[in-house]
């Protein structure tokens, strides 16, 4: 029995590299305008000579972090790069649709501001992503043929663009979702149908806002006693976790009080980071976070709550309400009671159908899964039938 040589024995798939292309690393450009240098110098001179007439739009909209203005040079490792959106009419993407992408795979220029146009993609099941490689032939291009009703439909549930939304489908829809739709940037828009949809969607109305602000604050309520009971039993692990989560709920609040749409998790700090609020709340919520004991834990955070509830009061939407913090009835644990920010906010809402909702919010209020918030159409469903019911306080 031969023993096989050890060079030949199979060992560990070589790691991937962190360069993003092979060879030296062009200069880094934000996405978008590397999105739009794609249009500009490759997709639209190739419209204009091989479909004259055509109406389309053309876009850098939806998922990526280019479409958030958070990219950085880390993100040339998958999936980034020279992409587009390029929305036709449902008849027009019908008829061209297919050729549009030959021609354009034929066509593109192999870079633009020297980063590849050409995406290889993965053969690894467990990283199923395209990278940005050079090539001599077609060009695998990121330029995504769409329509605008049926690409708001698989993101949002939507049913056409520029209608406004009805009540429970501002609900169903997340914010993360809501931000990749009106983010980004439109290069053209010869549909003017994007551009509606965008629009209509940048802002919840007003009796939207105030039902989600009253349910943001009925999250804070329900926890903000659980750091001091928790530390009291001897779980300062608890008491921490405890903390992190009204923090990161303080932090949605802040960005609903401001009129912006609250990313996902690994953006959320840097959106927050961009509020007039940060530079005042930021150390009181650090604070919070870097606590070791109960005290300092407990002195950080009724300092976050009353700068947040003194910005709530500022705001104007209802009848102020006393923004100190006191004892949680007869436990000696100080908190801001924030339930009464809650009540005072629901009072203001006159819809009838939000009026007689329990404030559990919109879907990324009561659900926390990333998989399940970016199902699109699998969403509204199961937001038809939020949780309800009182929450535990003992």
């Amino acid at each position: 029995m031969t023993t096989p040589d050890a060079s030949s024995a199979p060992g560990p798939a070589p790691a991937p590299s962190s360069d993003p292309i092979p060879g030296p690393v062009p200069e880094f450009v934000p996405g978008i305008e590397l999105s739009r240098a794609l249009y500009e110098e490759g997709v639209r001179p190739i419209l204009d000579a091989a479909h004259p007439g055509l109406r389309y739009a053309a876009a850098r909209v939806g998922g990526g972090s280019e479409v958030l203005g958070f990219d950085t040079p880390r993100s040339a490792d998958h999936e980034w790069g020279p992409r587009l959106e390029l929305f036709l009419t449902p008849r027009d993407r019908a008829r061209h649709g297919a050729d549009l992408r030959r021609l354009l795979a034929e066509r593109l220029p192999k870079q633009v501001r020297g980063w590849p146009t050409h995406f290889a993609e993965s053969t690894d099941p467990l990283d199923p992503v395209g990278r940005m490689r050079p090539t001599d032939g077609p060009v695998n291009h990121r330029v995504a043929v769409l329509d605008v009703d049926e690409w708001l439909g698989a993101r949002l549930g939507l049913d056409a663009a520029g209608t406004e939304p009805s009540t429970r489908q501002w609900l169903a829809m997340p914010q993360q979702r809501l931000a990749e739709t009106t983010g980004g940037a439109v290069f053209h828009d010869g549909l003017g149908s994007l551009t509606a949809a965008r629009r209509v969607l940048a802002w919840y109305p007003e009796q939207v806002w105030r039902y989600l602000l009253a349910c943001q604050w009925q999250r804070i309520s329900q926890e903000e006693a659980f750091v001091g009971r928790c530390a009291e039993v001897g779980d300062d692990l608890g008491s921490a976790v405890v903390a992190g989560r009204l923090v990161r709920d303080l932090m949605r609040l802040c960005l609903l009080l401001e009129r912006r749409y609250a990313p996902y998790g690994k953006w959320l700090g840097s959106a927050f980071r961009q509020l007039a609020a940060a530079e005042s709340l930021a150390p009181s919520l650090r604070g919070a976070l870097a606590a070791t004991d109960y005290p300092e834990r407990e002195r950080r955070l009724t300092r976050a709550y009353e700068t947040v509830a003194e910005l709530q009061n500022a705001a104007g939407l209802c009848a102020p309400v006393d923004p100190r913090t006191r004892p949680y009835h007869s436990r000696p644990f100080l908190v801001l009671r924030a339930e009464r920010f809650a009540q005072a906010l629901a009072r203001t809402v006159t819809d009838p159908w939000l009026r007689d909702r329990p404030l559990t919010g919109a879907v990324d209020q009561w659900a926390d899964s990333t998989d399940f918030l970016n199902q699109g159409v699998g969403v509204p469903a199961a937001a038809g039938c939020p949780p309800e019911g009182p929450s535990a306080q003992t």
